[in-house]
């Protein structure tokens, strides 16, 4: 099974978003990196903390 931690592309590309206001000064050709980084960051967390996830991935998707 492939692990779903963040890579540290994933993790260097988050930590250049401060804010979700910042997300629109981003190239929409890193928009889908974006979604694949923060969707593998939230099943990360509810896969060590518990809970739902199935709102928030519908908001990446």
């Amino acid at each position: 099974m492939r692990s779903l931690a963040l890579l540290p592309e994933q993790s260097a590309l988050l930590d250049r978003i401060p804010n979700p206001a910042a997300l629109r000064g981003l190239p929409e050709s890193d928009l889908q990196a974006v979604a694949d980084a923060v969707r593998a960051e939230m099943i990360d967390a509810v896969s060590i903390t518990g809970g739902h996830l199935g709102s928030g991935l519908g908001v990446v998707e």
